[in-house]
């Protein structure tokens, strides 16, 4: 495996497994993953909560089962924040939708296997363009992974905000009327999850900044002043963890620009 970017931060959080135990809840909010059992699995998420994802991913992969999830969602937070270079990024988004279709498979009722494989498609979908995604079907195999995660785990605040992102890009990119007809996307719907979102997750940097930018998608510029608003409550958020701490990070800079 290649040498992944260090963590900005390195060093400024540091859970060990009772920690991360106390503070589970709180950080799994957004995900609603379960507290692990296996002390492998555990481990693999201790080295994610501290920044140090490459570690975790490897350490998630070696334990198997549940510990899929966590070397899914530390590829995926490093490749987001992290990774500079777009063919590498584009590569680890596909090995994670790899990855997660098959624990789909070993074990269809794990609402993350789901969530990460509609969260790397999405952002694969990013990087080659929504609409070149979109003519490939992968607009439609995000959709609905995304709404069985829901049906499996109704309060999963990220896979809400993730759904109305879909909504939000697919409307912004091939209108609505298309948009409609075709994928599905609606505008009240968009809105709506993006609301759903924050109520089940409202300390939740990432998601103020993602409904921001929904907003704006769905209803224009006379959405920015509140847009901006919920970025300055972004990035006046306390992380608890590296994960975090680099959504933080990212609405401060948005900010400057």
């Amino acid at each position: 495996m290649t040498q992944w970017t260090t963590f900005p931060h390195a060093g400024d959080y540091a859970f060990d497994t009772a920690t991360l135990k106390e503070n589970w809840a709180r950080l799994h909010q957004g995900d609603c993953e379960p507290l692990p059992q296996e002390a492998a699995v555990l481990d693999a998420w201790v080295l994610f909560h501290n920044g140090e994802f490459q570690k975790a991913a490897e350490a998630g992969l070696k334990a198997g089962g549940h510990g899929i999830t966590a070397a899914n969602k530390a590829t995926c937070i490093y490749a987001n924040y992290l990774e500079s270079g777009e063919k590498a990024r584009l590569e680890l988004f596909m090995e994670v939708a790899k990855r997660a279709e098959a624990q789909q498979v070993a074990d269809p009722k794990n609402a993350n296997a789901w969530y990460w494989q509609a969260f790397a498609l999405g952002r694969y979908s990013q990087g080659i363009s929504v609409a070149k995604a979109l003519a490939q079907g992968l607009g439609n195999k995000v959709k609905n992974a995304l709404e069985q995660t829901i049906r499996l785990s109704p309060k999963h605040a990220e896979a809400h905000l993730a759904l109305a992102d879909f909504h939000a890009e697919v409307i912004d990119k091939v209108g609505v009327l298309i948009g409609g007809m075709t994928y599905g996307a609606k505008k009240d719907i968009g809105l709506s999850l993006y609301q759903d979102a924050l109520k089940l997750n409202p300390g939740s940097a990432i998601t103020m900044m993602e409904y921001a930018n929904g907003m704006v998608m769905l209803e224009g510029d006379k959405k920015i002043g509140e847009a901006t608003k919920l970025y300055e409550q972004a990035a006046a958020s306390k992380p608890l963890d590296a994960r975090e701490r680099l959504a933080v990070d990212m609405a401060k800079v948005e900010l400057q620009d």
